[in-house]
């Protein structure tokens, strides 16, 4: 029999996806179960079982007999929960986002290196089936060295706000600048490329009125224009815009590649142009035009699974890589961090006035001295004397009654919680 790997998951929302997996996979199990809701976790027991043991204490969770913690939690909360995962002997794979300030992200590096733990950042989107091919491409020399790309994850969530923030005033997500949930737009030209950002500057959309019904404190969208280390440029656009698009482009010195627009499903379908330069005269070029759905060893039992079958690669590759396989594809602490970097020094560069930010290269112990005590963040737990507002025009004051109607509207789609 196939050994499987036994898993631990905290946060029974976005976590059900992760769970999931596990009851068939054939490299997992889930063995526990943690969240502090307790009617969320009794609607999961009742639905999971007796067979996996349920906690509401993080601290007692980690006492169960298991090899790896998923953190499906709140996304401010990952990198304090990561390292006490690993100081208590397990893996970790982290949901979005790594960390919320610098001192979180030198000490989850830190971590990493001291305990020898694996560390995967389960960025979903690196995984969907275009961006995953593109990686194959770029890293095969198919389109030569990266020139420019774009990506983009514009998601209006206007309508679902209630079902993820309960009309919670001091819920993370109403904290959150606009610049904060960057990795689903940069982190897949980051993943595909292998190439490591050096500056950025950020651009703030102003605090608008969707941001104002949904109690959202920020603008209503970021966008990084971020240099690479060999000196290519990266536009990453992110926020509630009103139409959705998840898009990603990238021009290389000897072609291009995209993911397809104006489709249900964009992600999965992909347009790639390579071009010759002619040697006896290079004002000509010769090319080679594709358009096509790529399937891989995966693609079958992805299926349906969450974020276009993105969730399952996602964690196959991780369970894969705890198990000892090298040529597993994951994301590792440097380049979770790495991703995560580019939002908050743009958040950085728009309170400046918009300056250019150097970011700087955690890899290299000798430059995290600087950033270990900086703590700056909008979230007043974790900032303490070092709060910056989650908007350069100062943080707007939205009234309780807004937060009252939200949790309203929560109450009468989920009576049973």
């Amino acid at each position: 029999m196939e050994k499987k790997v036994k898993v631990g998951v905290i946060g029974v929302g976005r976590g059900r996806s992760m769970i999931n997996y596990c009851v068939n996979a054939e490299n997992a199990q889930v063995v526990a179960i943690c969240d502090k809701w307790e009617k969320a976790l009794d609607r999961v027991r009742s639905y999971y079982g007796e067979s996996i043991a349920y906690y509401t204490s993080y601290d007692e969770f980690l006492k169960h007999d298991m090899d790896v913690v998923i953190l499906a939690n709140y996304s401010t909360e990952h990198a304090p929960f990561a390292i006490k995962a690993m100081q208590a002997g397990h893996h970790v794979i982290s949901e979005v986002l790594p960390f919320q300030n610098m001192k979180e992200a030198v000490e989850l590096i830190e971590c990493v290196e001291k305990t020898g733990k694996i560390y995967c950042y389960a960025e979903n989107y690196c995984y969907m089936e275009a961006p995953w091919e593109m990686r194959k491409i770029y890293q095969a020399g198919r389109i030569g060295e990266l020139d420019y790309a774009e990506g983009e994850y514009i998601h209006n969530c206007e309508r679902n706000w209630p079902d993820i923030t309960y009309g919670d005033k001091d819920h993370w997500r109403n904290r959150i600048s606009a610049f904060f949930y960057c990795t689903h737009s940069f982190g897949p030209i980051r993943h595909i490329t292998g190439l490591r950002p050096v500056k950025v500057v950020g651009f703030e959309a102003p605090f608008r009125p969707i941001c104002y019904r949904m109690g959202y404190r920020a603008g209503v969208s970021g966008t990084e224009m971020v240099t690479m280390e060999n000196g290519g440029i990266v536009r990453s656009t992110h926020g509630n815009l009103k139409r959705n698009s998840v898009w990603y482009s990238l021009q290389g010195t000897l072609g291009s590649m995209e993911t397809q627009r104006e489709m249900a499903d964009s992600t999965r379908y992909i347009n790639h142009l390579f071009y010759d330069l002619l040697p006896a005269d290079d004002s000509y070029l010769t090319f080679e035009h594709k358009s096509y759905d790529p399937k891989d060893e995966l693609s079958e039992k992805a299926g349906s699974a969450g974020h276009g079958g993105s969730d399952y690669r996602c964690m196959w590759n991780a369970m894969e890589k705890i198990l000892g396989n090298d040529k597993a594809d994951t994301i590792d602490v440097y380049e979770a961090v790495e991703m995560c970097m580019v939002g908050l020094f743009a958040h950085f560069s728009v309170l400046s006035g918009g300056k250019e930010m150097l970011i700087p290269n955690l890899r290299n112990p000798e430059e995290r001295d600087k950033w270990r005590n900086d703590t700056r963040c909008t979230d007043p737990k974790a900032a303490g004397d070092q709060l910056i507002p989650s908007v350069s025009t100062g943080t707007p004051d939205i009234p309780d009654s807004v937060y009252d109607d939200i949790r309203t509207i929560f109450e009468s789609r989920h009576p049973q919680l």
